[in-house]
């Protein structure tokens, strides 16, 4: 099943791409992740709710966000449907209409920093100016507690873009079904951009289908990493997906056209299966997109239309100042409404490349998480330990400065500095839900590429 939601908590590894968000910036929202057993997080959560000692109180808890009081009186929530390093996000009923909605609940006691209440304040804020765009997750209304603030969407039940793509009973797929999804994609980026937005984390997965009917509408449900900007300004931040992140975010001078150039990537995945760019390290990925252009002589293309591989090459420009906008990309005649988006089915191998890809990404995690599963309790241990001595202040989560000094030391973890703010994302409250610990061990073998030889014997000892 599929849920809207906006997700912010970016964390490399954590996205089932196969290659995580990067955020070299903090940020403090939960990113939802579908299980194949909901029961299972709420298990773990019971497990975990210990409280954690703090001399501060988490600024979350100072906070009144200004948000409705009332959802306990108007919603009662159902099933689990994912969960993140902040909060949960479950299926939820309205009393009076009886109507089902996602409901994504977010911890205050997480949100430690000002900055996280802040995260909270500008994705509501994001979804209340997208409100009644067809393409963009419908936003209820916002509440808030003592302990939880809440945001209520609607459910979208569709299933995720690619999942929808492969499961076509006669696998007939034309390039006017990929021109449908992306100028619905389009459209998004359109309206964020007129309203000073930029989304910076345009990807297949955070795409879901409001229902299983055929011409169901595709919705935008994250927004977590999404912000304004004032014309003429630039983000200096490393943020998005390593497969889909444009050149000029890399540079540190990024603006709305950087999610013109993530479309452009999704374009490209959803005419041949492959990605344009790749390596396995996200390192070689940026040097990819720094450096390369996108193969358009292996198969499939030569057998894809002209006006496609021209619609691609368009938005996949290195250069933001020569790349077509958000609405100039809705006038092309690829992928304009009655375009010239042939409705003759792709070669068979474009399906077989993307199916793939879907289980390459989620093999890739499930090996992650199967891996983290194997520390011991001494190894467990030894990375708290870490976590402590990093945290000075033992408030229970650490800081960037904190981390910062930590680097600057000759101890057995110091890393490159440009790692800084990676690890920032890849650590969580060790204190907290023991599946957030788990998360964290994943991210980790992720972030460092660690191939041990003897955790894989460990692992495969344990099968």
């Amino acid at each position: 099943m599929g849920v809207c939601f906006s997700a912010g908590s970016k964390v490399t590894g954590g996205s089932s791409s196969g290659s995580g968000p990067v955020r070299k910036q903090q940020k403090a929202q939960p990113e939802a992740r579908k299980e194949g057993s909901p029961e299972q997080p709420l298990q773990q959560k019971e497990r975990g709710t210990k409280r954690r000692p703090s001399a501060l109180v988490p600024c979350g808890k100072r906070t009144d966000f200004g948000y409705a009081k009332d959802f306990g009186n108007r919603y009662s929530i159902g099933k689990l449907l994912g969960h993140g390093q902040f909060g949960y996000t479950f299926v939820a009923t309205e009393k009076a209409t009886a109507e089902r909605v996602a409901v994504k609940r977010i911890d205050k006691n997480k949100m430690i920093l000002p900055i996280a209440v802040e995260d909270v304040k500008r994705e509501v804020k994001i979804l209340e100016a997208l409100k009644g765009h067809e393409n963009v997750v419908h936003f209820h209304n916002a509440f808030e507690d003592d302990s939880y603030v809440y945001i209520v969407m609607e459910l979208c039940e569709g299933g995720e873009l690619l999942d929808r793509i492969l499961s076509q009973k006669d696998s007939r797929y034309t390039e006017k079904d990929a021109a449908i999804v992306v100028r619905q994609m389009l459209k998004v980026a359109a309206e964020c951009h007129l309203h000073g937005l930029v989304h910076r984390d345009m990807k297949p997965e955070n795409f879901l289908f409001k229902s299983a009917i055929e011409d169901s509408p595709l919705k935008a449900t994250d927004f977590g990493l999404s912000d304004f900007i004032k014309p003429g300004r630039k983000f200096h931040d490393i943020v998005g997906s390593a497969y889909y992140v444009a050149p000029e975010v890399l540079k540190r001078k990024s603006g709305p056209e950087s999610d013109v150039w993530s479309i452009g990537v999704i374009t490209y995945i959803l005419l041949c299966g492959r990605r344009p760019f790749w390596d396995r390290t996200e390192d070689g990925i940026f040097k990819e997109v720094l450096r390369n252009k996108p193969d358009f002589r292996r198969k499939p293309w030569p057998s894809i239309s002209n006006s496609a591989k021209d619609f691609v090459k368009k938005l996949l420009v290195k250069d933001p100042r020569v790349r077509l906008t958000a609405a100039q990309a809705l006038s092309h005649p690829w992928v304009r409404e009655g375009g010239s988006a042939s409705e003759i089915p792709l070669d068979i191998s474009v399906l077989s490349n993307m199916r793939q890809f879907v289980k390459y990404s989620r093999l890739k995690q499930f090996a992650l998480r199967a891996l983290a599963s194997t520390l011991d309790e001494d190894e467990l241990a030894n990375l708290k330990d870490q976590f402590q001595a990093i945290d000075i202040d033992k408030n229970g989560s650490i800081s960037l400065e904190e981390m910062r000094q930590a680097l600057a030391k000759d101890v057995p973890w110091r890393l490159k500095g440009p790692r800084v703010l990676e690890i920032l994302q890849a650590v969580s409250l060790f204190n907290s839900m023991m599946v957030l610990f788990a998360d964290s061990c994943i991210d980790v073998f992720h972030n460092y590429y660690i191939t041990d030889s003897v955790l894989l014997r460990k692992f495969y000892m344990r099968q």
